[in-house]
C-alpha cells in the first residue's frame, strides 16, 4: 500500500517518497508528474495546483477571487477596516499587474522557488551530496548516487523516552471571543501502549460560531481516535494516517452539516494534530495553524534548530513559494488570514498527512496563527529553547505576541521528548 505523497518506481516498483528525484532501491529518476491538490474559489470554480509548480493562469484566478471579496468589504466597511481592504486591493492590483505581464510574454507556469526546509536527516548520509537517507536505501534519492554498505553490527538500544507537555491559550488584545480549541494529553490504545495527543484549532465564522466549530473539531476528533484505538493499534505510518484522516473527517461532515442546519451561520476552523506514539509523530493538518520541530542539536539545513512541518494553506502562502511575496511581507500581508482549506467549508477535504521521527531534546510545537502573526519563526524557537518549563515557555510566546499587538487569539500546545 502506498503512503500519502508517495508514488511507485516505473522501473523496479518501489516506494519513491513526496519530493525523491531518484528512487532509493534502484537509482532510477523519479517522473516529472507530481500530483496536484485542488483550490477552491468563490462560486465553486476549482482550481489545481502542483507540488513544484503553479499554472499562472490558474494563479490569477485566485487573485482574482482575492479581488471580489476586498472590493466586497472596500463598499461595506469603514474606518481601519475600510483602510486595509484598500491596501489589499493595492498589493493585489501589483500582484496582477505582474502575471499579466508574464503571460504576454509567453509564460504559462512558474517553478516553486522556495519549499520547506528539509526535515532531519536519515541514518544514511550520501557521499556525494550529503543527503540523509533510509537505512536500507542502495541510492540516494536526491542525486542518485550509489550508497555505501552501512555498518551492519546490531546498534545499541535507544534510551527510554518521555513525552512532558503543556498548553495555553489567550483571547489577544483586539478579539472579545476566544475561537480556538486547543487541546494536550495522554491516551491508551487496546494494547496498553500510552501514547499523547496535541491538538489546535483555529475557528471561523464569526457571532461565536468559529467556537463552536473548533470545539466540536477537537470532541469529534478525540471521540473517533479513542474508538479507533480501542479496537486496533495501526502497525505502520499508513494505519496511524489512515485513522487521522478518519478522525479529521468525520469532523469536517459534522462541522458540515451544523453549518447547513443554521441559515446564514457559516463556520469553519483550521486543525493541526500531531499524535506522538513510541518516537513518531503522526501529523494531520488542514489550514494555516502550524507544527514546528524544533531541537537545540538542529533539525534542518537551512535554520538549524528549527523547522516548520506543516504548509499553510494560504494564499499568502502559494505567494510566498513563487517569489511575489517575501516571507517578511506575507507576516503582515491583509490577506494573511484568507486559507483555501478549512473544516467545515465543503463536504470534500484534502488532509495533509505525514510522519516524523523523533529524537531526545526534540520539541513539537502546535499554535494558532496568533502566534505566528506577531514572533518570528526563530524567535519562537528560541524562546523554546531558552525556558526549560514547558509551561512557562508557552507563556512567553503568548505574553511576546500580545505586546505585539495581540491581533488574533493565541494558543500555543508544546511537547519535548526527554530521556
Amino acid at each position: 500500500m502506498t503512503t500519502p505523497g508517495s508514488q511507485k518506481c516505473a522501473t523496479c516498483g518501489g516506494l519513491i517518497g513526496h519530493g525523491s528525484r531518484f528512487c532509493p532501491r534502484c537509482g532510477a529518476p523519479t517522473p516529472d508528474d507530481v500530483v496536484a491538490e485542488e483550490i477552491l474559489l468563490p462560486g465553486s470554480r476549482r482550481v489545481r495546483v502542483s507540488a513544484d509548480s503553479l499554472s499562472l493562469r490558474e494563479l490569477l484566478a485566485i487573485v482574482e477571487s482575492g479581488v471580489f471579496y476586498w472590493r466586497q468589504r472596500l463598499a461595506e466597511s469603514e474606518g481601519v477596516a475600510r483602510t486595509e481592504a484598500a491596501a489589499a486591493l493595492q498589493d493585489l492590483s501589483r500582484i496582477l499587474d505582474s502575471l499579466a505581464q508574464q503571460l504576454v510574454a509567453g509564460r504559462e507556469t512558474v517553478r516553486i522557488t522556495s519549499r520547506l526546509p528539509s526535515m532531519r536527516n536519515a541514518q544514511r548520509a550520501c557521499a556525494i551530496c550529503g543527503r540523509g537517507n533510509r537505512s536500507n536505501a542502495k541510492f540516494c534519492i536526491a542525486c542518485g548516487a550509489a550508497l555505501r554498505p552501512g555498518n551492519r553490527a546490531t546498534p545499541p538500544p535507544p534510551p527510554e523516552i518521555r513525552v512532558t507537555v503543556a498548553a495555553r491559550s489567550d483571547v489577544g488584545m483586539v478579539r472579545k471571543i476566544n475561537e480556538d480549541t486547543y487541546y494536550s494529553g495522554e491516551f491508551t490504545t487496546v494494547d496498553g501502549s500510552i501514547g499523547t495527543l496535541l491538538l489546535v484549532a483555529d475557528g471561523m465564522g464569526g457571532h461565536q460560531s468559529g467556537e463552536v466549530a473548533s470545539q466540536l473539531a477537537a470532541e469529534t476528533v478525540k471521540m473517533v481516535l479513542g474508538q479507533g484505538l480501542s479496537q486496533e493499534v495501526p502497525s505502520d505510518d499508513a494505519g496511524w494516517h489512515a485513522l487521522l484522516r478518519h478522525a479529521v473527517l468525520t469532523a469536517n461532515e459534522r462541522i458540515y452539516q451544523q453549518s447547513r442546519s443554521q441559515a446564514g451561520r457559516s463556520m469553519g476552523t483550521t486543525l493541526t494534530i500531531a499524535l506522538i506514539t513510541e518516537r513518531r509523530a503522526h501529523i494531520a493538518h488542514v489550514g494555516d495553524s502550524r507544527a514546528y520541530l524544533i531541537n537545540a542539536a538542529g533539525v534542518g539545513e537551512e535554520h538549524g534548530t528549527w523547522v516548520q512541518l506543516t504548509s499553510d494553506h494560504s494564499l499568502v502562502a502559494r505567494l510566498v513559494d513563487i517569489g511575489q511575496l517575501t516571507p517578511e511581507q506575507a507576516r503582515i500581508h491583509p490577506q494573511r488570514n484568507m486559507i483555501y482549506r478549512s473544516l467545515g467549508t465543503d463536504p470534500n477535504l484534502e488532509v495533509d498527512l505525514f510522519s516524523q521521527a523523533l529524537a531526545l531534546g526534540d520539541t513539537l510545537l502546535l499554535c494558532s496563527d496568533g502566534l505566528d502573526t506577531h514572533v518570528e519563526d526563530a524567535e519562537i524557537a528560541q524562546i523554546v529553547l531558552e525556558e526549560v518549563s514547558e509551561i512557562r515557555a508557552c507563556e512567553d510566546l503568548i505574553a511576546l505576541a500580545n505586546q505585539r499587538g495581540g491581533k488574533d487569539n493565541i494558543s500555543v500546545v508544546i511537547a519535548r521528548i526527554r530521556a
